[in-house]
């Protein structure tokens, strides 16, 4: 802690939120919490969970569980109560540091937060694991994961041999939540290492995220997910941002026409990340030379297997019983689709292999029929998901265009590719990092009430929604 995050020239400003925090003002909010946890129970080898919103406390109460020496796990504040109980009782946490619930209203980057640390009845760290982290969950139930004190500083040592990441006197704007591994080690344990300046908006929107690169004159990168960089195409006249240098993104692949609105709006690279919960980055395009392929980062090691790729890693990042099917044998099966030039080592990911159905006895891989499907001028999102058949659930940017859709499909997939189930939505489930939600019941849920009505294409029926 004082040696990798917290050292540095106590004047120099690390965070910035609605005004600027220096090393100095950190390190004492830092002894503050930590203080405030022991006398709550805290000790070495004990374990906590923050129940917190991203926040100045977030930040202080996470430095402090590691200075004390515990286990601490994150857990994102949009969980509803039920969520959050469910968690703590597989967490067996034993102090919990929670605040009052944020209240509805625009989307904020971060809050003030009063936070009250309190006793719980847990069990000290089982693992020697520092982190403990629930995935995203976009598939299904999430899994705990667990990374320690040398996971963490080998991939913040990973991100300081990258060519592409924000140096010392530079400056990361950040959408990421810091409750996951894009925000929290590519944001804030990076910055606070490297002497990067880490600025968070208020305000979640595009205005408000350029209004906070246009408030210092450091050279700047933004750091989100493919639907952070939707918000900024949306805006119309985007100032001028002569310290804007890039944008890295992480999460889920980015469609073409995305990346295409935003580099000509803009006119600065849009830069690529993959990664894991598990293993933090994995390997990058930072510059946009090689899209869609990304270089794996430094010391890490890919290879593709059975058109899956794997990961080396020396001991399985999933906390309880090691499922073979995930990890084994130094391996992690990061059930991602795609493959490794053997000329060059760079990786091409394909996309989810639950993504990859069979229909008829023909291959058709969902992520394809999601592009095209997100790609048409008259819808706003979508997402392609497989039941008992292909279904899509799309957000249209206009009433009425469901016609338009049908016949844009028809014209760009195969019949036997096209969705026998369309239904239309006033928005989309996403995970708390901002990714597309692909699980049936809870796209079944925000499909709820929807009409019914059927259609025919090319012989193959339809039900649109």
């Amino acid at each position: 802690m004082d040696e990798v995050l917290l050292a540095g020239p106590g004047t120099d400003v690390c965070l910035v939120l609605d005004a600027p925090v220096s090393r100095d003002e950190l390190r004492r909010l830092v002894a503050g919490r930590q203080a405030a946890l022991t006398a709550a129970g805290l000790r070495a080898g004990g374990s906590a969970a923050l129940c917190l919103a991203p926040s100045l406390a977030l930040v202080a109460n996470l430095l402090a569980g590691w200075r004390i020496g515990a286990q601490v796990a994150l857990l994102d504040h949009r969980l509803t109560p039920f969520e959050t109980e469910r968690a703590l009782s597989r967490l067996e946490s034993q102090v919990v540091v929670s605040a009052e619930p944020v209240g509805a209203g625009p989307a904020r980057g971060f809050y003030d937060q009063r936070d009250t640390p309190r006793a719980r009845p847990g069990s000290p760290a089982r693992t020697p694991h520092a982190l403990v982290q629930l995935s995203s969950g976009s598939t299904g139930p999430s899994k705990i994961i667990g990374r320690t004190a040398a996971d963490l500083i080998a991939e913040i040592g990973r991100y300081a041999l990258m060519d592409g990441v924000p140096r010392a006197g530079e400056r990361i704007v950040s959408m990421a939540s810091m409750v996951h591994v894009l925000g929290l080690v590519g944001g804030l344990l990076h910055s606070l290492h490297a002497g990067v300046r880490l600025a968070l908006p208020r305000r979640a929107t595009g205005e408000g995220i350029l209004a906070t690169v246009a408030a210092g004159p450091e050279p700047t990168t933004l750091l989100g997910v493919p639907f952070h960089i939707e918000l900024l195409t949306w805006v119309t006249e985007p100032p001028r941002l002569p310290q804007l240098t890039g944008m890295t993104t992480g999460g889920e692949l980015v469609r073409a026409q995305v990346h295409d609105a935003f580099t000509a709006r803009y006119g600065v690279r849009l830069g690529s990340m993959y990664g894991m919960t598990e293993v933090g980055v994995i390997a990058t395009d930072l510059f946009g030379e090689h899209r869609p392929e990304v270089t794996p980062a430094p010391g890490m090691t890919v290879t593709e297997s059975a058109g899956e790729l794997l990961i080396a890693t020396a001991h399985s990042p999933y906390l309880g019983t090691t499922d073979p099917a995930r990890w084994s044998d130094g391996w992690l099966h990061t059930r991602d689709g795609g493959t490794v030039d053997p000329a060059t080592g760079r990786i091409r990911v394909l996309g989810r292999l639950d993504s990859q159905v069979s229909v008829g006895g023909l291959k058709v891989d969902l992520t394809e029929v999601e592009h095209t499907l997100a790609a048409l001028p008259e819808v706003a999102e979508a997402v392609v998901v497989f039941g008992t058949s292909i279904e899509a659930y799309a957000v249209l940017r206009e009433p009425g265009a469901a016609a338009s859709v049908e016949a844009g499909l028809a014209s760009r997939l195969a019949a036997y590719k096209r969705p026998r189930l369309l239904h239309f939505v006033e928005r989309l489930p996403r995970t708390a990092t901002g990714k597309l939600v692909r699980d049936h019941a809870a796209l079944r849920a925000a499909d709820r009430g929807a009409h019914r009505q059927p259609a025919t294409r090319e012989g193959n029926p339809r039900d649109v929604h």
